[in-house]
């Protein structure tokens, strides 16, 4: 009885991660055991592991890793009434621990998978859904408002624009070229970045700029405050410092990570209104290329493990 599991044993580049047979975990008072289906990458499990956020979200070794996943329930634990054995479920670990073939987790973090989700939109979906739920309703949009989004054809920035448009704002996205298609096609207006970048936005919105999401790094907070953005409606999830520096607001997947929002957003993605792209799955032995595929920054939608 044992299980397979992405461990690494210091912090460096992806020649650290290795797959470890280890035992088989036994779900506790209010848990479920989980055989994994499909399990996303993100971009923070890459800082995490380079050591990058070891102030913040520091390593214990041997360290796993992963936090979304959608799978079949396999055993419960005491006390545990609303999840049966055999029963699909998607949710999330707090414990570094999702990028396994078989994983426990507290019913108070998974929901049950809608049937119309296949199950690599299901194992992706929790970190990029309450992401953007979260920095969405750090800037409020009302119908109209203008709203930048840089990275906008990332993992959570494909969610971020579609929420914002659902909500009746003009929504201009930052991103490379060749994404410029998918995001016209979802009512988005494109823009590339790079110099001039400045003037690029001041030509897409000339009435101006009423909100600002950032979902790449510190010098898009800086352009949104250059640009007469107001701080409390900037928005960052990633650039910490700069935020803390500057007035802007920073919040996380942590303030939406709950089952209402995660219910929420997984019916968004089943009835179709908004649709969550996967852009490659590995199995669990080629972990080092998928994040190989993360670590490029221009992955349009999600890269998934599938163990």
């Amino acid at each position: 009885m044992t299980a397979r599991a992405v461990r690494f044993d210091q912090y460096g580049g992806r020649d650290v991660l290795y797959i470890a047979e280890v035992p088989m975990p036994v779900p506790g008072d209010g848990e479920v055991l989980v055989h994994v289906r499909a399990a996303g990458v993100n971009p923070g499990e890459t800082n995490i592991r380079i050591g990058m956020l070891h102030d913040r979200f520091p390593a214990t070794f041997p360290s796993g890793e992963g936090s979304d996943l959608a799978g079949v329930v396999t055993a419960v634990g005491r006390g545990v009434t609303a999840f049966a054995v055999g029963d699909e479920v998607l949710g999330f670990s707090w414990n570094r621990s999702s990028h396994a073939t078989d994983v426990t987790v507290p019913v108070t973090q998974i929901i049950h998978k809608p049937v119309a989700l296949s199950w690599e939109v299901a194992g992706a979906l929790y970190v990029v859904g309450c992401t953007a739920f979260a920095a969405v309703r750090a800037v409020d949009p009302g119908r109209g408002d203008t709203v930048v989004v840089s990275a906008a054809a990332g993992g959570v920035g494909s969610m971020v624009v579609q929420l914002l448009t659902a909500r009746g704002a003009t929504v201009i996205g930052i991103a490379s070229e060749r994404n410029a298609t998918w995001l016209r096609s979802h009512g988005v207006i494109p823009v590339a970045y790079g110099v001039g970048i400045a003037d690029r936005l001041a030509d897409a919105a000339p009435r101006g700029i009423d909100a600002f999401i950032d979902l790449f790094g510190p010098e898009y907070v800086q352009l949104a405050v250059d640009l007469g953005v107001a701080p409390e409606r900037i928005e960052t999830i990633i650039s910490w410092d700069k935020a803390a520096e500057l007035g802007t607001k920073q919040d996380g997947s942590v303030s939406a990570s709950t089952p209402e929002v995660l219910e929420y957003m997984a019916s968004l993605v089943a009835e179709g209104t908004i649709e969550l792209p996967i852009a490659a799955s590995y199995p669990l032995d080629r972990v080092a290329d998928a994040f190989a595929q993360v670590e490029e920054r221009h992955t349009h939608g999600k890269v998934v493990l599938i163990p």
